[in-house]
């Protein structure tokens, strides 16, 4: 049980970083109140767990710790939707209804979107 608990907090710790760096880059490049960073990210992360959950159910490319790595660790530390639900708390508080509609909706639309198409890439190959 501990080897499975260090797996994941490592690939958690991975993701972790690599979500701030991410979000942080694409937050930087945009002058805008909506939250591109953390839209990427759930975005992006939604694709991963899709590849992976789909290469895991159809191959035997990943095994279950590099599984649990990936998904909970490191996807569940890259994505972030407490920071979702905080970002639109955010933008309710502030009145930019527009953007808290179009961040909410395209965040759960493209997320299943990313999900589908992860898992659909794998059942090319």
């Amino acid at each position: 049980m501990l080897r499975i608990l260090m797996i994941i907090g490592s690939g958690s710790f991975l993701g972790g970083i690599a979500r701030y760096l991410m979000a942080k880059a694409v937050q930087n490049s945009m002058a805008s109140a909506f939250p591109y960073g953390t839209l990427l990210v759930n975005v992006v992360g939604c694709l991963l767990i899709g590849l992976v959950f789909g290469l895991s159910e159809r191959t035997n490319l990943v095994s279950d710790p590099w599984r649990l790595f990936l998904t909970v660790g490191f996807c569940g530390g890259f994505t972030t939707f407490s920071s979702f639900a905080n970002e639109n708390m955010a933008l309710l508080r502030d009145g930019n209804f527009f953007y808290f509609s179009l961040y909410t909706g395209s965040s759960i639309f493209l997320g299943l979107l990313a999900v589908y198409l992860g898992n659909a890439i794998t059942k090319i190959f």
